[in-house]
């Protein structure tokens, strides 16, 4: 149970319903956000909750990997398709589509994983993907699709019919010449019949320009369908034809020559049969989807809900949000706990909002805020009512991670201004009215928060009614939060077991506000401070004093003193503990050196006992082989100084520096011998690029000669092959290089300008490069699409911040041939993407 009916508007949830909007991508995920309602199911919460969870760890991880895009909402046609007779456009088909591919991409996206990832979501495709009557892959040229036996899942149906939708529409949203045997022997036909109708064109235009009756900017053109030919109108006689049109001065009409008459009349009749035979394939494909309509309603509502669930989980990574402790009982124990609506306007201000944290329990079940005005008191109110309604509705919680959150049945709220006109009610009957209601209503599953209580009336009153109202509420051992300023009421809350004081801490010393909750004790209005602090007259003050009394005087004061010495004492806390926690670093640096310290004395003595072991061993050696030697001498005096002079030598040698060990890490480097590569480096020469400049292009191997310059632009030829550079692309060269480097090194192969139409794809995909590589890739583009003759394409650079959008528009403005560029559609890519359209 939900008081008042206004309650969203109240705790600001329509503001979180309107994000919500904004963050759905199609109208099938905001009708869902329509009907977000608060339920008290736990168990039903507890699955939308882990949904939306395992989305935003999906958009957090693997952002690029779920589909983003092409959730459209295709119900209309679904609906048309469902007629009998009717059939859907090439236009509609092609959403069908964008949107069906998107559902195949988010069951793919599960196929790909681990079964135990995401298990929510998987149940989610489970119910809404059910087994279904399989759906044959459409034959155009068959009058029936084919049947199946059994029962295929729906993602199988879906992928059958896509596959279907594949071979017929095109990337373009067009009909591909192959989708039937007829349609393709039409066009054919067709552009064979155009082939040969410019030719002779052509060659009429071009005697006619030879005569003069042509200006030299005079192209071939379509009126009516019909390829005509522009003409001075003065000239007109002098070729035989039919005038179609004239331009809005008069000066030139557009001619078709009576030589191309029954040529451009049997290309209108192919285009009859065209459309014709488009029809019968539309209808044909119409007829295939029609009975499987139930099935793709179940997928296309699959979508909405993981586009509903998509936005809930992107509101939860802008706020924060997460899935704290969830349980089935009544208890509110957040950490940390911030307002989502007021978080985001504080970002957007580069701001920070002081968090929140609240406990209430089956021990204090009630909190009695109080302190200063404009300390933060209704916004603690706000946060607890709108956090709570936000997570029994199936959304993410901006609060720390070690939080618990429990479920109530009923929420009331007392907040604002509610006087009425109409019924006659003053600030303080609307509020008298709505504690009726929380005093019939409230049971031990209600949260209640109640905003200022006990105003708007003569204070000693309404003081001592607020105190009863809170009596009684609190035997129905209802949860909830109370703001005030009166001092019985702190008073009853200190003595009376299920209720507690909180206060909104203040800078007692400075006079501001530190929008702190502090649970244990009263908080103080503050108001006599706050009368010196705005410079009341003193008098005015003092005679205030007075009138409230000593004992109200007395017990602000303490206040007071205990908000200061408690500031003093939590500063002298952090000092501590800063020092403790230094302290604490420099006994375990102590303790990590003495321990090296002590091992690295027991390496050196070990080793020094080692090394002085066999020094004595290797001198007794010595000596007793001195000694054999003067023996073996006969104590000859000559023989035996020598020997003496090398035992004194080897006595020398031995120093007792060498008894103390150095501890040395040994490295060993290895030897990475490089190999240099010779590159065949073509050199350029300074010098202004003119017409007949040899040049190459950046960064490529392609030779050229400037054959035209238009401003920063210029025409090179690159063997038979014309194209237009910008200038700041171009490197000059000799003529010598440019003969050493194009001198023929293998056969000359021809252009196949049927495998290029083969090959030749209408969508150029520039995500991910930098503006200089991307703009080589348009200029091959463009190159392409002007050969083949194409009208429209599609490029896709992304949306960001637009530099790479600005930049490829403003070089597609150097083509003469382009007439125009503009966005896609918003629901296929909007700003990222730019179509073309070619004169």
């Amino acid at each position: 149970m939900l008081y008042p009916q206004n309650i969203e508007i109240k705790l600001g949830f329509d503001k979180i319903r309107e994000r919500l909007n904004e963050l759905c991508v199609s109208t099938l995920g905001r009708n869902f956000v329509e009907k977000v309602r608060f339920s008290d199911n736990y168990d039903l919460i507890q699955k939308m909750i882990r949904q939306v969870d395992e989305m935003k760890n999906i958009l957090q991880f693997e952002p690029t990997a779920f589909p983003s895009q092409n959730y459209l909402d295709v119900n209309y046609q679904l609906s048309k398709a469902a007629i009998e007779g009717a059939f859907l456009t090439e236009e509609e088909f092609f959403n069908v589509k964008l949107s069906l591919r998107t559902i195949q991409e988010c069951l793919r996206f599960f196929d790909k994983k681990e079964p135990e990832e995401f298990p929510q979501l998987r149940e989610l495709i489970k119910q809404a993907i059910a087994p279904q009557p399989p759906m044959g892959e459409l034959k155009m040229d068959s009058k029936a699709p084919p049947s199946g036996a059994g029962a295929t899942d729906a993602s199988g149906a879906i992928a059958s019919f896509l596959l279907s939708l594949d071979k017929i529409i095109d990337d373009r949203g067009k009909l591909k010449d192959n989708a039937s045997s007829e349609l393709q022997a039409i066009r054919k036909r067709m552009q064979n019949q155009e082939n040969d109708l410019r030719k002779t064109l052509d060659r009429i235009l071009k005697n006619a320009r030879a005569n003069g009756w042509i200006s030299d900017d005079f192209s071939l053109t379509l009126r009516g369908g019909r390829m005509v030919i522009p003409i001075a109108a003065e000239h007109k006689r002098k070729i035989k034809g039919f005038v179609h049109d004239e331009s809005d001065t008069g000066k030139t009409v557009f001619l078709e020559p009576t030589e191309v008459l029954e040529a451009n009349n049997e290309i209108r009749e192919l285009e009859s049969a065209e459309k014709r035979e488009i029809v019968r394939i539309l209808m044909e494909l119409t007829n295939q989807m029609r009975p499987h309509v139930p099935v793709l309603r179940k997928a296309y509502t699959f979508l909405g809900i993981i586009d509903f669930i998509r936005a809930k989980a992107r509101l939860a990574i802008e706020v924060n949000g997460i899935a704290p402790l969830s349980l089935n009982s009544q208890v509110v124990d957040w950490k940390n706990a911030v307002h989502p609506l007021l978080y985001l306007s504080f970002k957007k201000q580069g701001k920070v909002v002081k968090p929140l944290t609240v406990v209430l329990n089956s021990e204090n079940r009630i909190l009695l805020v109080s302190g200063p005005n404009a300390g933060g008191k209704s916004i603690t109110l706000k946060t607890l009512g709108l956090l709570q309604y936000m997570y029994q509705c199936g959304l993410l919680v901006p609060m720390a991670e070690h939080s618990t959150i429990g479920m109530f049945k009923n929420i009331f709220i007392d907040i604002g201004d509610e006087q009425s006109l109409e019924n006659d009610l003053s600030t303080y009957s609307s509020h008298l009215t709505n504690m009726k209601y929380f005093l019939l209503n409230s049971d031990r599953k209600t949260l209640f928060l109640i905003d200022e209580f006990g105003t708007g009336t003569e204070p000693s009153l309404g003081g001592a009614i607020a105190e009863s109202i809170l009596e009684d509420i609190n035997k129905s051992g209802a949860y909830g939060a109370i703001n005030t300023h009166y001092t019985n009421l702190k008073t009853f809350a200190d003595k009376t077991p299920g209720i507690t004081n909180g206060a909104m801490r203040y800078d007692a010393e400075h006079l501001e506000p530190m929008y702190e909750l502090e649970i244990g004790k009263p908080g103080s209005s503050f108001a006599i401070e706050i009368a010196y602090k705005i410079g009341l007259p003193k008098a005015i003050i003092e005679k205030s004093k007075q009138k409230i009394g000593n004992q109200q005087v007395s017990f602000e004061k303490l206040l007071k003193e205990l908000e200061i010495e408690r500031k003093v004492f939590a500063d002298k806390n952090v000092e501590n503990a800063t020092k403790q926690r230094k302290l604490d670093q420099l006994l375990e640096q102590y303790t990590s050196l003495k321990t090296f310290l002590d091992n690295e004395k027991k390496t050196i003595l070990n080793t020094a006992k080692l090394q002085a072991k066999e020094l004595v061993k290797n001198a007794n050696q010595k000596i007793e082989a001195t000694i054999k030697d003067i023996r073996e001498q006969g104590a000859d005096k000559l023989a035996t100084k020598e020997i003496r002079q090398e035992l004194q030598d080897f006595q020398d040698g031995l120093n007792v520096e060498k008894l103390v060990v150095n501890k040395i890490n040994v490295t060993q480097t290895d030897k990475v011998e490089s190999e240099n590569v010779e590159k065949d480096v073509i050199e350029v020469i300074e010098g202004e690029i003119t017409i007949g400049s040899l040049v190459r292009i950046k960064g490529q191997e392609a030779l050229g000669e400037v054959i035209g310059m238009r401003g920063k632009d210029a025409e090179v030829a690159i063997g038979e092959l014309k194209t237009t550079v910008k200038l700041n692309r171009l490197e000059k060269i000799s003529r010598k290089e440019f003969k050493n480097k194009t001198a023929p090194k293998s056969k000359v192969v021809g252009v196949d300008m049927n495998d290029k139409m083969m090959n030749f794809s209408f969508n150029l995909d520039l995500r991910g490069k930098r503006g200089d590589e991307a703009l080589m890739e348009v200029d091959k583009f463009m190159n392409d699409a002007l050969m083949l003759g194409q009208d429209e394409l599609r490029i896709v650079h992304g949306k960001g911040d637009g530099i790479l959008r600005t930049l490829i528009r403003n070089h597609l403005r150097g083509y003469k041939q382009v007439a125009k560029t503009q966005d896609e559609h918003a629901d296929r890519g909007g700003a990222g993407v730019t179509l073309v359209s070619m004169r």
